[in-house]
């Protein structure tokens, strides 16, 4: 198969990392030209130590690297489904699906991996909306297991069955989400757990460490939330969490102030933005 990947950031290099590993070539496409450059060398780079830590073989890592292609749009035009990875803004998201839909064929998949928003609302962007469902990749994607399969309001059960699919193709344990609801599954229960952390922190009742430390050995969890939360990226978190109270006004969802402070700092190159362990 070929597969557009749209945008080249940590989840775009990702997927197109997981997709060309399985077999599949890639069209990897961004706006940003320089942007596809540096995935392609930190995938290159990821291949690299995987070879010498024999993980995987040279000729292995070389097929990968033979079905990663640095495309514009225009190149989508014979792709068989395409995935958009690009920035957590439902207006960037729309325009993006927008263009997807006119330049692949009628007939191609049009995937989401939006880690929140609405299937059926991006898919409103298209002339497709029963070809549009969520593929929700998770960070680091060539290592993590799962996808969610989101199913939108007007997907039709052939599109669900294929992105099940194509879950299992790529070497990912698909469970699907049959509402369109805000955050579907992981987000839904992951949020909650980052904003306590954070609150906990803000009042002072414990240190980073500390809150991390208490939850890895508690709840047997591999990664503490407030490490997690500066892994999967402080500026996403808080995208996910305004959109989640806009739309379920849940003050589980109402992102603390420490977190607003942190991303603030972050935008204006601050150290202190940059991360809960800088705090």
């Amino acid at each position: 198969m070929k597969i557009g990947v749209l945008g080249a950031g940590t989840m775009g290099s990702g997927i197109a990392h997981t997709i060309a590993r399985a077999g599949d070539d890639v069209l990897l496409y961004d706006t940003n030209p320089t942007q596809v450059e540096r995935a392609l060398a930190g995938i290159r780079a990821r291949l690299d130590r995987a070879v010498a830590q024999q993980r995987e073989t040279s000729a292995e890592a070389a097929a990968t690297l033979g079905r990663l292609h640095a495309a514009d749009l225009d190149g989508f035009a014979d792709a068989e489904a395409a995935v958009e990875a690009v920035l957590e803004v439902m207006d960037v998201k729309r325009a993006a699906f927008a263009d997807l839909d006119r330049r692949l064929p009628p007939a191609a998949l049009l995937a989401t991996n939006t880690s929140s928003l609405s299937i059926t609302e991006l898919a409103q962007a298209t002339g497709r909306p029963d070809r549009v469902v969520g593929l929700h990749f998770f960070n680091p994607a060539p290592v993590m297991k799962l996808i969610e399969v989101v199913r939108g309001q007007d997907t039709s059960d052939a599109t669900l069955d294929e992105a099940v699919g194509l879950a299992r193709r790529w070497g990912k344990e698909p469970v699907v989400v049959q509402k369109d609801t805000p955050g579907f599954i992981v987000n839904r229960v992951l949020m909650p757990l980052f904003i306590e952390a954070m609150r906990i922190l803000e009042e002072g009742i414990a240190s980073p460490e500390d809150i991390d430390r208490a939850v890895k050995l508690g709840l047997n969890h591999p990664m503490g939330p407030l490490a997690l939360a500066d892994l999967t990226g402080l500026d996403v978190d808080l995208n996910v969490m305004d959109y989640l109270f806009s739309e379920t006004h849940d003050d589980r969802f109402a992102a603390p102030l420490v977190l607003r402070r942190l991303v603030r700092a972050r935008r204006l190159g601050r150290k202190s933005g940059q991360g809960f362990y800088q705090y």
